[in-house]
């Protein structure tokens, strides 16, 4: 079963912890210096946050969080027909987990991830580079991928 996936970055990360534990009714199941996680089943969402260089203020990106391999191939063959660039990243460790991901951009420059978790990791990790693929999120962002905006008028405004 597939779990919607939220990444919000946010500028004070214990008033944030204080404000989603209480709006969520639950404390995070992975809390670290500068980044926190409810793994929540009503409604069922992977919701993140980060603070510092990690994520600039706002909806950083979106994803959809898959179970198995066979979920992330049929939901890589829906990025593949969305005719749109996608950025096959692979195995990577990115948010205190290892994981297998793709990425790709709506219309509108919306980043949006694809992925499998399959263990931890003891560090926040690296991913490419966002390259004004999504007009919220920070140049040294973990988790956002280089791919271009399809939107002209961002080139110049987001470099």
């Amino acid at each position: 079963m597939k779990r919607l996936h939220v990444h919000v970055g946010v500028k004070n990360l214990d008033a944030s912890i204080r404000f989603y534990s209480t709006l969520f009714g639950a404390e995070p199941s992975v809390t670290k210096h500068d980044y926190a996680k409810w793994m929540l089943d009503d409604p069922r969402v992977n919701f993140a946050i980060s603070a510092g260089h990690h994520a600039a203020k706002g909806i950083e990106h979106l994803g959809i969080q898959v179970e198995n391999g066979e979920e992330l191939a049929v939901v890589y063959g829906r990025l593949k027909a969305a005719d749109r660039p996608v950025l096959e990243e692979g195995a990577t460790t990115c948010c205190y987990a290892k994981s297998e991901k793709s990425w790709i951009t709506d219309p509108d420059g919306v980043v949006w991830e694809t992925f499998l978790t399959n263990g931890e990791a003891t560090i926040y990790g690296d991913s490419p580079a966002l390259d004004a693929a999504s007009l919220n999120a920070s140049p040294e962002t973990c988790c956002a991928p280089a791919l271009r905006s399809p939107q002209p008028e961002c080139d110049a405004a987001c470099s």
